[in-house]
């Protein structure tokens, strides 16, 4: 009998789904819940090309940024 994949952290289908490999089911609910709680993520380009590395230095930069100021707050 499996487990109620729906009531299940993310966590706990992660821990799961290490044990159970094959279990195609866990697999994909567990992908379908890690898409739908990253949809206010950034998500940027692989630094590929010069142009992509720029974006990536910038977007890292800002970041960092952001964390300076958090930890003086």
């Amino acid at each position: 009998m499996k487990p109620d994949f729906d009531t299940m952290s993310i966590a706990q289908l992660r821990a799961y789904l290490l044990l159970h490999r094959n279990d195609d089911e866990a697999f994909y609910k567990l992908a379908d819940r890690l898409e739908a709680s990253s949809e206010d993520t950034d998500l940027y380009p692989i630094p590929d090309t010069p142009e992509n590395v720029a974006i990536m230095e910038v977007a890292i930069q800002e970041h960092v940024k952001k964390l300076e100021e958090k930890r003086k707050s």
